[in-house]
């Protein structure tokens, strides 16, 4: 890959720690360019059988963004929206893109990101994926699952595709384990609104359009790595108001 790779005591120390309580030494730190270098480091961690952590912001409490063998980190270089298209809703984005900052961007159209953690102003859209955040508004616009069109992914055997809406076919044998297992799918999982923990296997029935890019949301990297993402804008309200009324 071509970008920086650093392996310095001082770096690793800095990426041995996020916002959790764990302390997890990486054997080395690498900044990829753009999707296809991160494609390449990918595959030679791969090749090497080093396990790999992709960081963005450092905000997971739970040890997410922290590991034994590389860490990519995507805020130094691949932290650019690609493109907004205001009449479709969307924006393309690399997985280093801050939150805030796309916010921002679209505020003049009267547009946002329906999602908005607490961490905003400094966790990456790459992060968002991987936990499926949520955050106040998500009660009105949805989990981030709800708010992807579709993710450019690189799975754990090196296939590089498109994951999106009736995408099963981007996977071998994926669409036969769905249609064996319909029953099981339809009654135990998405049940409620907020259940994010594991798989959200609902994602892929037919009838909620086969979405494969929504399914991938929460999987937090077990399964692919996002190299971009399109997602989709909500309408934001033209103003806001705060009352308080004696009881």
């Amino acid at each position: 890959m071509s970008g920086e790779v650093d392996a310095s005591p001082r770096r690793r120390a800095e990426y041995a720690t996020d916002a959790s309580n764990y302390r997890v030494m990486p054997a080395v730190v690498a900044y990829p360019r753009d999707a296809d270098d991160l494609e390449a480091g990918l595959a030679a961690a791969r090749e090497a059988g080093v396990p790999v952590t992709m960081r963005g912001g450092g905000t997971s409490v739970a040890g997410n963004s922290i590991g034994t063998g590389v860490v990519f980190d995507t805020t130094r270089h691949m932290n650019r929206v690609l493109e907004v298209d205001v009449e479709a809703r969307t924006a393309r984005v690399q997985p280093g893109v801050v939150m805030s900052d796309l916010q921002k961007l679209v505020a003049p159209h009267s547009l946002r990101f329906g999602p908005d953690p607490s961490t905003q102003n400094r966790a990456t859209f790459g992060g968002m994926i991987g936990n499926n955040a949520c955050g106040p508004h998500a009660v009105a616009y949805g989990k981030t699952a709800q708010n992807v069109v579709s993710l450019d992914v690189v799975d754990g055997r090196g296939r590089r595709f498109t994951a999106g809406p009736k995408g099963l076919a981007s996977v071998p044998g994926l669409e036969e384990l769905v249609m064996a297992n319909l029953a099981l799918i339809r009654t135990e999982f998405g049940r409620f609104e907020r259940q994010v923990s594991g798989y959200s296997l609902e994602h892929l029935l037919p009838e909620l359009g086969a979405d494969l890019a929504r399914f991938l949301v929460g999987t937090e990297g077990t399964l692919a790595t996002t190299l971009e993402a399109t997602v989709l804008w909500r309408g934001a309200p033209p103003a806001a108001r705060t009352g308080c009324f004696p009881s």
